[in-house]
């Protein structure tokens, strides 16, 4: 059986992990009267409700030709095609031979497919073009193989890299042509281009064993599952193995305990596996993503991507609210430091720092949207904890400060890009592209710094009426660009502890935007809504209307609040300031002060000025 490695690149809901399920679908990897799900690569929660890819998938299937010839099985690697996730995805294209590259055919070629791609263009793979949902009826198909012809150009792509074929498709409806004018048919087309286009792995199958490690995760049972293709050789389970640094220094002698091959979703037992081959390997505590695992004769590693750094941390303490332990079951230090040790060794973009007093850790990841999935994962897991804002990582270069920048590619409505503009700029981003896109749309490229850009979402949202799409970047790390101005208003801060009274919070409504209903549970120094103007002003929630011995017609009894304003958790994490945290358990997302104590409050504040 002959053999194929494939990548498959796209932004985020161009149609990709539905593709895949077609692909399933159609090569018989699921029976006939097998029940699936849809999107069945993205096997998170997290993924499917938010319709994004996180952790990279390799998958495979086996397709034979119509009328006879060799089956060829396809192994499959579905990419994350957000930037925060950017990493894999390096690490990932180095297993595979080709790529197929997937745009939608109103949106075209997107920031994160640029990024993807030119990482895939610069390891000299050779792509196939899918131009998918051509029965859109916004489609554009000519102008969106153009850009992306355009695009290959601008990222050096050679002569015979810009020769690529197309194929126009509709993940959905599960069928791919040649010919843009076509509404029918199957993946046939798509399957035959991935044999004919895509070369089978250049293996040495009789020197000594060598595997890069692309994926790690953990599992009950055998430990340190490592994913990789094997570059040389053949390995045997139970073969005497050795981890390799990046440096050629050894990490650990062991031996392969288990091997796992990819069949369709599931990972199965194997014997054995040669080169070419894309498996999953046990045996070894210490080694990771990056390292070379090997024969014991091998002394030289694989060249391998080194792991992006981390440009973003956060605090994550134990939750000390009043209301702590009331609604999660993993309240301790110890146990969200162990959760927290387990998550750095499986997820290398993330990096773990305990703090002297031992009761809160510093968090390092590469985005907001990472550490956002984190947190959630945890709060469903029964954790409760307190998140500061997050805050950039600086370093020092030349004796300069300089701090991470982002590619902030903006696509608006024409009416409201002026308001994008000056809000972006206040925000010290710099504009360095603006063109019409199309249907009475622009799209506005930014290079900003990352500092500006935590908790604009939000605000680009509600200024966008919703209308907007914000994709980022990382770009460089560049001289630091001064102070950035903050949130402009103030809050409300409950005084008391208890339950909110709908009299009280009825005429708090004149003072600004509340975040809580009657009858929730309040404490002292909890945030309970935005103050219209810039100060902080403390103020009590729990005032109920003085009883007269007057009898009241009722007219003036009926109180009608508007509704609460409830926060998400990203938003929560994005509107907090520097003295603010947020308190994430199972069941709420509470906004508070650091300092709960309004005396203490006040010390601390005179302090710091």
């Amino acid at each position: 059986m002959s053999l194929r490695n494939v990548a498959i690149i796209a932004h985020v809901d161009h149609g990709k992990t539905t593709l895949v399920d077609q692909l399933f679908r159609q090569s018989g990897t699921f029976r006939e009267n097998q029940r699936i799900e849809e999107r069945a690569m993205d096997s998170n929660d997290l993924e499917k409700e938010r319709g994004i890819t996180i952790l990279a998938k390799p998958t495979s299937v086996e397709w034979a030709p119509e009328g006879g010839g060799e089956t060829v099985r396809i192994n499959i690697v579905d990419t994350p095609g957000h930037a925060d996730f950017g990493g894999e995805v390096e690490r990932i294209l180095s297993m595979v031979d080709g790529v197929i590259l997937l745009v939608d055919s109103s949106e075209g070629a997107m920031p994160q497919t640029k990024f993807v791609t030119g990482k895939a263009l610069a390891l000299g793979l050779r792509p196939i073009v899918v131009v998918n949902k051509i029965d859109r009826p916004d489609e554009r198909i000519q102008e969106v193989l153009d850009e992306v012809f355009d695009l290959f150009v601008s990222l050096d792509a050679n002569d015979e890299q810009l020769d690529f074929p197309v194929l126009y498709a509709s993940g959905r409806n599960g069928y791919a042509n040649e010919d843009p004018s076509l509404r029918e048919g199957t993946l046939i087309p798509l399957f035959q281009k991935i044999v004919d286009h895509v070369p089978a792995p250049e293996a040495d199958v009789h020197g000594p064993f060598a595997f890069l490690a692309t994926l790690l995760d953990r599992d009950n049972f055998m430990g340190r599952v490592l994913t990789g293709r094997v570059h040389s050789g053949t390995v045997k389970v139970n073969d005497p193995i050795r981890a390799l640094d990046m440096d050629g220094k050894v990490i650990e002698v062991g031996r392969a305990t288990k091997l796992l091959a990819y069949r369709g979703l599931d990972r199965v037992p194997v014997d054995s596996a040669q080169a070419g081959d894309i498996i999953a390997l046990a045996g070894l505590e210490k080694a990771t993503v990056a390292n070379t695992i090997a024969d014991p004769s091998v002394s030289e590693p694989i060249a391998a991507q080194p792991i992006d750094p981390p440009t973003l941390s956060m605090r994550f303490a134990v939750n000390d609210s009043p209301l702590a332990g009331r609604e999660g079951d993993k309240v301790t230090s110890r146990m969200i430091r162990d959760r927290l040790m387990r998550e750095a060794e499986v997820n290398v973009a993330i990096r773990v720092t305990e703090s002297a007093d031992k009761d809160s850790f510093e968090v390092a990841g590469r985005g907001e949207l990472q550490l956002g999935v984190l947190i959630e994962t945890m709060r469903r897991e029964g954790f409760e904890l307190g998140i500061s804002r997050p805050r950039v990582l600086f370093r020092e270069e030349d004796g300069q400060r300089t701090e991470p920048y982002e590619t902030v590619v903006i696509d608006v409505d024409d009416e409201h890009s002026g308001t994008v503009v000056e809000k972006m700029q206040r925000r010290k981003a710099e504009l360095t592209e603006m063109r019409p896109s199309g249907a009475g749309k622009t799209r506005i490229t930014f290079s900003a710094p990352s500092r500006g850009l935590i908790g604009y979402h939000g605000e680009f949202l509600s200024d966008t009426r919703g209308t907007g799409i914000m994709n980022r970047l990382f770009e460089k790390y560049d001289a630091y660009k001064g102070a950035i101005e903050g949130r402009q208003n103030g809050v409300l801060i409950s005084n008391a502890t208890g339950e909110a009274v709908g009299y009280a919070l009825n005429s708090l409504e004149e003072r600004g935007i509340l975040f809580l209903g009657p009858q929730t549970k309040l404490y002292e120094g909890m945030i309970i809504g935005e103050n219209a103007k810039p100060e902080d002003l403390e103020v009590n929630p729990l005032k109920s209307k003085q009883l007269t011995n007057f009898r009241s017609t009722g007219k003036d009894d009926a109180i009608r609040l508007t509704p609460p304003k409830i926060m998400t958790l990203e938003q929560a994490i994005a509107y907090i300031d520097d003295d603010e945290m947020v308190e994430v358990t199972p069941k709420s997302i509470r906004l508070r002060k650091a300092i709960l104590d309004p005396h203490e409050r006040k010390k601390a504040k005179r302090k710091a000025d």
